[in-house]
């Protein structure tokens, strides 16, 4: 009977399963391997995998989480080509990752699926930059698929060449639209922007879309930390402050409740969360359980190298190297611990500096790399 089944109502199925056992029933017969599985039409029901790329030259393999059998994989990155393989993630594109080639002199965007072992440049920006900051926003319409949505990528800042000589910081807004894969210079900044933007904002970024807005924030890397935002349709910039700007050891910015929030901890404290409410004004809503913190820290006294990730579901998940373990937190109140990756198959895993990402895997194919040779 299973072997009958309409390809419909097969992959229907086949599309609430996680793609580690999607990839062991698509083994199980000829019938079920050539099936053409559309799991793009189905938002994914479980939790996101943690993704997590050694920090080091050459990576030849990531880590992914399976959040439901709690099991590490290691997954080859020999598709990647040798030029680019030191890479750093920047924010999920619905099943997609978006990386930043960090051996390269100026800003090198590619889009990667893993799991699917899919792998694509991006066209060159209209000016060369170095180290400036990135947003995306992703654009769901009714008809749209959730793990392949059109998208758009916003560059702002950076350092470029003068006209004359030497560089300069570059003071215009560039973005990249998936429908017609090209970029177009869309709007400009202050030039204090643009130099706090290169020198001291990491790539991570936040988008939240309200009524009438979109806007993108960043936060700065250093003490006293602050935020920037950009909102996209009226090409505005405006930078505010964070709570205990000058005491946090480490601060993120993240999704949270399906607005902007703050992920920061103090020196002999513990990581709180805070909420941006209306006037630009920070409320404390959720605080990490002290065992988990002190679990998390493995010993240390201070934040300094935690790091932390969230997702367009508001999962945030805090991590320290790759075999240290990590917690996540889904709603307020719930924090749970995660193990660590030590082993894989029986194999020892040597532990190491990681970067994070949370992502929604599919084996399904984007019709985004097809025309990519």
């Amino acid at each position: 009977m299973w072997s009958n089944l309409p390809f419909d109502v097969l992959s229907s199925i086949f599309s609430f399963l996680s793609p580690d056992s999607l990839a062991r029933a698509r083994s199980t017969c000829k019938n079920w391997h050539t099936c053409k599985i559309f799991l793009t039409q189905h938002k994914p029901h479980e939790a996101p995998w943690f993704l997590a790329l050694p920090i080091r030259n050459h990576q030849k393999s990531c880590y992914a989480h399976n959040p439901i059998t709690k099991i590490w994989y290691e997954i080859s990155l020999d598709f990647i080509p040798l030029q680019s393989t030191i890479l750093k993630p920047i924010s999920p594109i619905g099943s997609l990752i978006l990386l930043k080639v960090t051996n390269s002199t100026t800003l090198q965007l590619v889009l990667c699926n893993p799991f699917t072992r899919q792998f694509k440049y991006l066209p060159k920006l209209n000016v060369s930059r170095t180290n400036p900051a990135c947003g995306i926003v992703t654009i769901l319409e009714p008809n749209d698929v959730w793990n392949f949505p059109d998208f758009r990528i916003y560059v702002a800042g950076g350092m470029s060449g003068a006209k004359h000589s030497g560089t300069a910081y570059e003071s215009t807004v560039e973005m990249y639209d998936s429908c017609v894969d090209t970029w177009k210079i869309v709007g400009s900044m202050p030039v204090e922007f643009s130099i706090r933007l290169t020198v001291w904002t990491p790539n991570e970024n936040v988008c939240v879309k309200e009524t009438r807005t979109t806007t993108l924030y960043w936060i700065t890397s250093a003490r006293a930390y602050s935020v920037m935002g950009f909102d996209v349709g009226n090409n505005c910039w405006r930078q505010f402050g964070v709570p205990l700007a000058d005491k946090l050891e480490f601060a993120t910015l993240v999704r949270w409740n399906g607005g902007l929030g703050l992920v920061g901890g103090t020196c002999g404290g513990s990581v709180c969360v805070w909420e941006m409410s209306e006037g630009d004004k920070w409320c404390l809503v959720d605080e990490m359980p002290i065992e988990l913190g002190l679990r998390l820290l493995c010993g240390k006294r201070n934040w300094e190298g935690v790091k932390c990730v969230s997702d367009d579901d508001d999962a945030i998940c805090l991590y320290g190297e790759l075999g240290y373990g990590m917690v996540i937190c889904r709603k307020v109140g719930e924090w749970d611990w995660v193990d660590g990756c030590g082993y894989i198959k029986g194999k020892k895993v040597l532990n190491c500096p990681i970067r994070g990402i949370l992502v929604h895997p599919t084996l399904a194919s984007s019709s985004i790399f097809l025309n990519y040779k």
